[in-house]
């Protein structure tokens, strides 16, 4: 089975489990690294819960979920290392509703070519306004051209 099917496999076992447990599906990953396979499931609170973060027992409780599910199907036929976990403080920016959940808060945005002389930019996520991402930077509203971003994160800040 190609990557991409396995991780629409893997999505869809997960379907059910989500929505019983208020979660849903930020990113699942399978790919190979070194000598091994690893499936990466990131779970996600969505934008309406009263916590923002998945947390540790959230993530074991799910891997000891899929880890059965995918034991019975056996829709992976190579060894691979299975990993659930939250999408991080520095998250990345994937989902349309991403850029409406996070509209205010800080960002990096890297982008394939320079604009304005550079590649990196900082700055407050004001929204997505349909292929153009713009963010509020010190000196100017920058909006880019999505398929120029090479990644978008939010930013940690202390």
């Amino acid at each position: 089975m190609a990557r991409q099917d396995i991780c629409s496999e893997v999505s869809l076992l997960l379907t059910d489990y989500l929505k019983e447990h208020n979660l849903e599906l930020y990113k699942v990953e399978y790919k190979k690294e070194g000598p091994d396979w690893v499936l990466r499931v990131y779970p996600d609170k969505p934008a309406d819960a009263t916590t923002e973060y998945v947390s540790i027992e959230e993530c074991e409780e799910l891997n000891r979920y899929l880890s059965d599910r995918l034991d019975e199907t056996d829709i992976i036929d190579r060894s691979y290392n299975l990993e659930v976990s939250s999408p991080g403080l520095d998250r990345e920016l994937v989902k349309e509703t991403d850029f409406i959940r996070f509209a205010g808060r800080q960002v990096e945005l890297k982008t394939y070519e320079q604009i304005n002389g550079s590649k990196n930019f900082e700055g407050t996520l004001i929204g997505k306004d349909d292929n153009l991402v713009i963010i509020k930077t010190d000196d100017e509203e920058l909006k880019v051209p999505f398929e120029k971003i090479s990644k978008i994160n939010l930013a940690v800040v202390f």
